[in-house]
């Protein structure tokens, strides 16, 4: 269960600080995650601090999702003029990813400056989803498109290319318009037990995506032993064979696993490689056995809060997630 008050958000970052310090390679992922608990726990000062010390860093995977977070940050507590230098200076750099586009599009819009927020979403669609891209665009540009649609329509305007692909991908039932609409919110004053339910399922849709959103960096994933790791894993561990009988069944496991839990409408599945030497080192640091099948869970999920899952199902045309070489739709994915 995630941390659901400040005093658990504060817990859960010093937790994840802790295991920074224990897996240095992967203090990116970890610190961004400590620091989004510190900001919910009210600690928006040690927040910087993190984004700061990352910032100080020459290797880092994404420097402007940090400076964007940075500046969302410190807007939040009074410290507007610096937050808007942050912003300019990422817009000047015209990052390829979507993630920062969004993330000062969304702290524009929350500080009501709808039109700047349009302009800035508009030139990230530009640049990340011109008209002649697929339809098939990855999951932070799609999330930006529907975004860029809900500050257009409270905006009252007219839909484009872009807003029409966002209405396109939206998986829900609701459709965007609907579910963007500023007045929809005024049913709620309504006495009619249709019009109420009628809300209540737009609102849910609504949860649903933000749930979504804020699941990203938390997947549900499923661990993947690459042939030569899972030989070496069985040799030195045989108590182990239960649950991997063979290479090829466990390979059949793991997709059947995620499309079970996709079918059950889990949001944000993953799959994280795993290797011996990390396993083994895992297991020391929760002073128990290797061969202990329980750890397995709780090892996949210290990847994937490392950083380290991959999102499935894979895009369309990339290469499977086995490392067969061939794309997805020609090994795992294949009907």
């Amino acid at each position: 269960m995630r941390p659901d008050t400040p005093a658990a958000h504060a817990t859960e970052a010093e937790r994840l600080l802790r295991t920074a310090e224990r897996y240095p390679e992967d203090q990116e992922a970890l610190f961004l995650q400590a620091a989004a608990h510190l900001e919910l726990a009210g600690e928006r000062a040690r927040a910087t601090a993190l984004y700061d010390t990352l910032l100080s860093s020459s290797a880092l995977s994404n420097p402007h999702l940090i400076r964007s977070l940075k500046a969302a940050n410190l807007w939040e507590y009074g410290h507007e003029a610096e937050a808007r230098a942050i912003i300019e200076g990422v817009r000047a750099a015209r990052p390829a990813e979507a993630s920062p586009w969004e993330i000062i599009a969304e702290t524009l819009e929350s500080h009501d400056e709808l039109e700047l927020s349009e302009t800035v979403a508009t030139e990230a669609a530009t640049l990340l989803a011109p008209e002649s891209s697929p339809g098939d665009l990855p999951h932070p540009t799609r999330s930006l498109l529907t975004t860029r649609h809900r500050i257009r329509r409270m905006l009252a305007l007219p839909h484009d290319h872009w807003d029409t692909l966002a209405d396109a991908l939206h998986p829900a039932e609701v459709p965007l318009d609907e579910l963007h609409d500023p007045k929809r919110l005024w049913s709620l004053g309504s006495s009619d037990p249709a019009e109420l339910q009628a809300e209540i399922t737009r609102l849910r849709s609504e949860l649903g995506s933000y749930r979504t959103a804020l699941s990203r960096p938390f997947p549900v994933a499923v661990l993947h032993w690459p042939e030569a790791e899972l030989d070496e894993l069985l040799a030195s561990y045989p108590e182990l064979e239960s649950e991997y009988p063979t290479y090829r069944a466990h390979l059949t496991d793991i997709e059947a696993s995620l499309r079970e839990l996709s079918a059950a409408g889990t949001p944000n599945l993953g799959i994280v490689p795993a290797t011996v030497p990390s396993y083994e080192a895992f297991a020391a640091s929760e002073s128990t056995s290797p061969a202990n099948a329980s750890l397995l869970p709780q090892y996949a999920t210290t990847l994937a809060a490392r950083g380290r899952a991959m999102e499935w199902p894979p895009a369309r045309g990339a290469e499977c997630w086995c490392g067969s070489g061939r794309t997805y739709g020609e090994c795992h994915g294949a009907d």
